[in-house]
């Protein structure tokens, strides 16, 4: 990125913080973001010289382009914390301090353990898997029952098994296709921020670490401590660059993985959910095939609910009984529907 681009994103941003510290409710919030300002429009000024300096046309008069005041709009809408994904995604600073959970994102008390409090990246990909499979069961269980209930019950097996293989292949793709798009984005976004930052730390430290110190100051920690904190990460600019990227950004490094993992990993978490109901019509036919689906399907959805119970904290039992009722409830509509229209396949 040239000069002018990054005098450009400093302008931005010290425009973006001017509305934040307007919108933001909490007056400790409203004067980080108003010394975030003063700092971008430092920022912008070193890039301002370099740009002197080179012997290229100054920079104009700053004018927010269509996207910044339209995310200004946002955020005096709906609140700085409701937009904090796409204010990190413009490289505005400090969403940390909108962390979900504080659990998350505590305040370190030691330079040690700057970067180490981050998400669980097993329990989350447990989580995604478990919920894939439940999309899987439901959605088929709910197609095969809906055409079960149109051909006649227990007929027409083949038409059956046609629509089940469609409603995998379609879901699991969907799925796949869906995930990759996100974790992609996703990691444009982190590469991009990381660049820029990398770039920042090479030709301002010691403006990067006073941002840094505002952040932790903001969040709890002594002026002087956090400035000797802040100083003493930039130093290291491999550790640097990723406290930035959580404390400044908000992002997670370490939550980002291979987009076509994660495309391939929701695509066999739904292929599994949704060839549960599928099944039996693959080594049986009629109702003998039907009443096995309902069956593997009822025990599979109470199954996946009680694992859900794992997340929630709630009860095995009452998870299980409550994915049960809900996932039955919408096969039974959808099997009802297709009663109702009623089809010849011929």
């Amino acid at each position: 990125m040239g000069a002018i681009e990054s005098w450009g994103e400093e302008k931005e941003s010290a425009y973006l913080y001017r509305v934040l510290a307007e919108a933001e409710p909490a007056a400790d919030r409203r004067t980080l973001f108003a010394a975030l300002a003063i700092e971008a429009e430092k920022q912008a000024a070193i890039w301002e010289h370099q740009v002197r300096l080179s012997g290229t046309t100054a920079p104009p008069a700053y004018a927010p382009s269509w996207r910044a005041r339209l995310v200004a709009r946002l955020v005096r809408r709906f609140g700085p914390e409701r937009m904090r994904a796409v204010l990190a995604a413009m490289k505005v600073r400090g969403m940390s301090i909108y962390g979900e959970g504080e659990a998350e994102h505590s305040m370190p008390t030691s330079i040690e353990e700057v970067g180490r409090r981050h998400r669980a990246a097993g329990a989350s990909s447990l989580r995604a898997a478990v919920f894939g499979v439940n999309d899987g069961l439901v959605s088929n269980a709910s197609l095969i029952l809906g055409v079960a209930g149109a051909t006649g019950v227990g007929n027409h097996t083949d038409f059956i098994l046609i629509s089940g293989v469609a409603g995998l292949l379609a879901g699991a793709c969907s799925m796949a296709a869906g995930e990759y798009v996100s974790i992609r984005s996703q990691r444009e976004m982190f590469e991009r921020q990381i660049s820029m930052e990398r770039d920042e730390l090479k030709q301002y430290p010691i403006e990067e670490a006073a941002e840094l110190a505002l952040i932790y100051e903001a969040r709890g920690l002594e002026k002087e401590d956090a400035a000797r904190m802040a100083t003493r990460i930039v130093a290291n600019p491999e550790r640097a660059l990723d406290t930035l990227a959580r404390e400044e950004l908000g992002l997670d490094p370490s939550a980002l993985g291979s987009p076509w993992l994660a495309g391939a990993s929701s695509f066999a978490a739904f292929a599994v959910g949704a060839i549960v109901p599928l099944a039996p019509f693959l080594v049986s036919s009629g109702r003998t095939a039907l009443l096995a689906a309902v069956a593997l399907t009822a025990a599979s959805l109470f199954s996946v609910g009680s694992v859900i119970s794992l997340f929630t904290g709630k009860s095995a039992l009452w998870s299980g009984a409550r994915m049960l009722l809900i996932g039955g409830s919408a096969a039974a509509i959808t099997f009802l529907i297709g009663h109702l229209l009623g089809v010849n396949p011929g």
